[in-house]
């Protein structure tokens, strides 16, 4: 791998308090970047000081959209060693993604490699303080120039980093959402299992319209009926109903979360039982009125645990938790958390160390 560095006076300013940073605004020194020819296989690894790409404007990732991409987070321990939350879960999520969208997928150990090297490189970044990290963006783009609806054969792999703080200026507090019949993310036999960003675009109308009546994110529904709730942008959707996590099953519409796939394998051991199962608007809102839904959470790398307060439908607010955090969302936010930046213990082994 290739390493072309700056002299110490070419470096930027750390930011001072990485907590009242906008979310994926500032970005770090150096970025990696790797391309691929059908010919050749994936080649030019290197690391290179961040900088604009130079693209042809016929690249077909501009006009047919092939692009997926990932999101991550590195950590610093209390013995200063660099830490990843399940990297490898995101190593294979992106394979899956480049499989659907008719991309070459890259090796495990090269993903988590060119990782790993660009960390060390920026260790300085990582923030200390509890709450924020450097998040960790890798994506892959079509860039063969030509029109036509087809397959690239050409493609850039980069990964760039950015230190945050809280996903959403609420920060731990709970947020409201809008549940959105008007609007459709994504359908079965779609794209809406991959991470890849047509799915997002196709969100933003939606999202300003739920920001323009107050509320910070849209709740999607399904395709079909506009019944059964989904997600919600950036997470996983969980509830609390009769003191059991329920969750929406994968079944090719919603991405599947590695943050979700943690609290599903954690939540016995922390005292509460998993449902994997449809759940309807109408049994949101029976739930709310009968005091059987107890607390509503998203879940997802950017925000971990975002807990839900109020979820706008069919003209009329229904309150969750009198808008409190409630006990499990704040548990298993401390659980999660805590072995992230390792502070805890990692039996299950989630936490990778770079070397």
């Amino acid at each position: 791998m290739k390493k072309t560095l700056l002299s110490e006076d070419k470096l930027k300013p750390l930011y001072d308090d990485p907590m009242k940073l906008d979310f994926g605004s500032v970005f770090t020194d150096y970025m990696f970047v790797m391309k691929y020819k059908e010919d050749k296989g994936w080649y030019d690894a290197e690391i290179k000081p961040y900088d604009n790409i130079s693209l042809d404007p016929s690249a077909i990732v501009f006009h047919y959209g092939q692009e997926v991409f990932e999101g991550q987070k590195a950590y610093l321990s209390p013995d200063d060693e660099i830490l990843m939350f399940r990297p490898c879960e995101n190593a294979k999520r992106m394979n899956r993604s480049l499989e659907r969208m008719c991309m070459p997928q890259i090796p495990e150990d090269i993903y988590i490699k060119a990782e790993e090297e660009l960390l060390k490189l920026e260790k300085r970044w990582i923030p200390r303080i509890k709450g924020s990290a450097l998040y960790i963006r890798p994506t892959v783009i079509g860039t063969e120039p030509g029109l036509g609806v087809r397959p690239a054969k050409e493609f850039l792999f980069f990964i760039i980093l950015s230190p945050v703080g809280p996903y959403y200026k609420e920060g731990f507090n709970p947020i409201g959402l809008w549940a959105c019949e008007d609007y459709t993310r994504a359908v079965v036999g779609g794209t809406g299992e991959a991470k890849t960003g047509g799915n997002y675009a196709g969100s933003l109308k939606a999202i300003l319209e739920a920001k323009k009546m107050g509320y910070s994110q849209v709740l999607w529904l399904d395709a079909i009926e506009h019944k059964y709730v989904e997600e919600v942008g950036a997470m996983n959707m969980f509830f609390v109903i009769n003191n059991k996590l329920v969750t929406a099953p994968l079944k090719g519409s919603i991405l599947p979360g590695i943050t979700r796939k943690s609290i599903i394998e954690m939540a016995y051991d922390i005292g509460i039982g998993v449902e994997e199962r449809p759940v309807s608007m109408d049994e949101i809102v029976k739930g709310v009125e009968d005091g059987s839904l107890q607390e509503a959470f998203g879940a997802g790398t950017a925000a971990v645990i975002s807990p839900v307060g109020k979820i706008f439908y069919r003209g009329k607010e229904y309150v969750i938790n009198n808008n409190k955090t409630g006990k499990w969302a704040q548990k298993i936010f401390e659980v999660l958390t805590s072995i992230q930046y390792g502070e805890s213990e990692d039996k299950y082994n989630w936490v990778y160390k770079v070397k």
